[in-house]
Order: C-alpha cells, then structure tokens, then sequence
C-alpha cells in the first residue's frame, strides 16, 4: 500500500501510454464520442503526473493557499486522501465515462465537468489565491482539458447525443464529485497526527 500511495501517479503516467496505445490501435473501431473520453481519461494520468511528480508541488499549494496551513506537507491533504480521491473517484469515474460510453453520456458530461473544473481552478483560483501566473496542473488544465471539454460538447450536440435527463444527471453529478473531490474528501479524512507525508519534492 505504501508503494501505491507514493507512486499511484507514476502508474498513472504508465496508464496514459497503455490507454495511448490502445486507442491508436482501436482508433477506427471507436466513435469520436469514445475517443474524446479516452483522450480525456489520458488526460487526467498525465494531469495527476505533472501535479504530483513533473512539477509536483500541488499538495503544498492546496495546503498552504487553500487550506493556509502551518503543515503543508500533511495537512489537511495528504498522501492517502490523495489517492483515495484520485484514484478512487477521479479514475473511476473518468474509466467508467470510456467503458459504458453512449450508453451512459450522462456520466461522461460528469467526467467533462471534472476537467472543465480543473481548467478553471487551476488557471484562475489557484494563481489568484496565490498571487502567481503558475501552478502545478495548470499546463495540463489549458493544454488538454480545455479543448477536450469544448470537442466534448461540440460533439454532443452536434450529434444529439445527449437527451435532458442527461444533462440534469450529468452536469450537478460532475459538480459534485469535482467538489467532494477537491475539498470535502479532504476535509473528511484529514488528521494532523498522519503518519502519511508528502516528501520534499512535493513543498515548494
């Protein structure tokens, strides 16, 4: 469990070839409703890699910016609410939108609203909260959940693919596991006592 708790996002780094390779080789297979989820569950790997690990220094911000806490590298996130609530609900969730597909657009407009969200967070909240022009997620956030979000939609309603009940599942489900997620799964769980501590690589 402690291998998986400091090294989940370089599995997920790992997932983001696999998953790469096999919508390369299933390309023509799939609808582009499918490959826009795929690229999107990519895009959450390579999201959660570049927070923890390429620039890693998100657990410090949230901690510090958000949370303005005396214990930035444990409080109140910390590595296993990390991955409890990446993997448990942003994995999943993003998984469960590429497998079930057109079968259940309501899920994959839930998944879209999470990226969408973390566009937003990571490009305007966080740089206010912090006064910074950067943070760790931030290149991922406008590079790929931008437009992945926008072809998303555009797809969609060009090809009618989501009915109303949809939309009304879909959009406050997105809301609310990108809200649980973010902030009330750490709130819930944490413990200023944990044994669990980001490393030095983590803080700023």
């Amino acid at each position: 469990m402690q291998v998986l708790r400091n090294h989940w996002f370089d599995l997920g780094c790992i997932l983001a070839v696999v998953a790469l390779g096999h919508l390369y080789v299933n390309f023509n297979e799939f609808t582009y409703y499918r490959i826009v989820l795929y690229i999107n569950l990519i895009s959450l790997f390579l999201h959660h890699f570049e927070e923890y690990r390429i620039i890693g220094t998100y657990p410090e911000m949230i901690n510090k910016v958000l949370f303005k806490s005396e214990l930035p590298d444990r409080f109140p996130l910390n590595p296993q609410i990390a991955l409890l609530t990446n993997v448990g609900i942003g994995w999943v969730s993003y998984l469960g939108a590429v497998i079930f597909a057109e079968s259940a657009v309501w899920l994959g407009i839930a998944a879209i609203i999470i990226s969408f969200g973390n566009f937003i967070t990571h490009t305007f909240l966080f740089n206010i909260k912090a006064r910074s022009i950067f943070n760790a997620g931030m290149i991922t956030g406008i590079l790929q959940f931008l437009p992945v979000s926008a072809v998303f939609f555009w797809i969609v309603i060009d090809q009618n693919l989501g009915s109303s009940l949809d939309y009304l599942i879909g959009i406050p489900l997105g809301v609310l596991l990108f809200y649980t997620g973010e902030l009330k799964m750490i709130d819930w769980l944490k413990d200023r006592d944990t044994d669990y501590i980001f490393p030095e690589r983590n803080l700023y």
